[in-house]
């Protein structure tokens, strides 16, 4: 529950704080013939919208992201111990790695269904001129010209960016943390201050955010033209846009979800610091494994 905590608190607050980026990469995935560039999309938005224009779709995306984050993180610390137990202890170990995949993918499958509805509305608000302003306005419409399949629509190639995103943003984030102590950090961890600890797991967090932009962005190119056409299939969109096409956007991301993860992980981190939870350090080689291979 308290984990949970630590992920509303980490994703709607930074996923808001961008939403600004947000807007213009998504602008940028849908009509890339009018948004020619980051710099341009920030220029042409505010021509048109004023700077309030940047931030359309921030009440989906606190509220949205808020639920995600507290599912996403919350699940992933009790899949993670539930098939550690199921594994038992030298395995957990030895394949820790795929624990920390396979933990992250059930997590993050479930808290999509709780993001989708705010997803939809959200790239509606920021991609279709004049179909809404707010999250009151863009529910009801979706609601009344799609039905609640236009709410989930786009639940699957959301599952295709998301659940990849999360896979590499938790594993890549844990054997990061785990080289920096090892390789970087002069002094082991518990010999770390909080703040010097925290410095460590925004940095992790940054290195794992950029790797998770690289795999996820075809399919949030996706999501993006998928959820501003009416009636279109994922499929259809594919064709349209092309290989190049899906790639669209993908600088803006990279700094956007970088900063992102970074700052999540930190977030959720000093949660536990606030609420004094137990923060574990990285994974030692149990003791069985130790004499199993010589080295005790």
């Amino acid at each position: 529950m308290l984990c949970g905590l630590g992920g509303i608190l980490s994703c709607g607050i930074t996923h808001t704080m961008v939403t600004p980026l947000d807007l213009v990469k998504c602008r940028i995935q849908v009509d890339p013939a009018k948004y020619k560039s980051v710099f341009n999309g920030f220029r042409v938005t505010m021509a048109e919208d004023g700077t309030r224009g940047l931030a359309k779709g921030w009440a989906p995306t606190f509220f949205g992201y808020s639920i995600q984050g507290m599912f996403k993180f919350g699940l992933y610390e009790v899949f993670k111990v539930y098939y550690s137990a199921l594994a038992g202890e030298e395995k957990a170990y030895e394949y820790r790695t795929t624990l920390y995949l396979i933990s992250s993918a059930s997590a993050e499958f479930f808290a999509d269904i709780g993001l989708a509805p705010f997803e939809a509305s959200k790239v509606k608000i920021q991609t279709t001129p004049g179909f809404a302003n707010t999250l009151r306005e863009a529910m009801p419409k979706i609601y009344g010209e799609e039905g609640i399949s236009g709410f989930y629509k786009g639940l699957v190639p959301l599952w295709l960016r998301q659940i990849p995103y999360t896979m590499m943003k938790f594993a890549c984030f844990e054997r990061t943390l785990e080289l920096l102590y090892k390789y970087v950090v002069p002094k082991p961890r518990q010999e770390c201050t909080k703040n010097e600890q925290l410095v460590v797991t925004f940095a992790a967090g940054y290195i794992a955010g950029v790797f998770c932009a690289i795999v996820s962005h075809p399919a949030d190119s996706v999501v993006s033209k998928l959820n501003q056409e009416k009636g279109a299939s994922a499929v259809d969109v594919l064709k349209k846009m092309g290989i190049t096409g899906v790639w669209k956007g993908l600088g803006p991301r990279i700094v956007m979800i970088g900063t992102l993860t970074g700052a999540q992980w930190f977030i959720y981190d000093a949660v536990k610091v606030w609420l004094r939870m137990p923060r574990p350090p990285p994974p030692e080689m149990p003791e069985s494994l130790k004499k199993k291979y010589g080295l005790a």
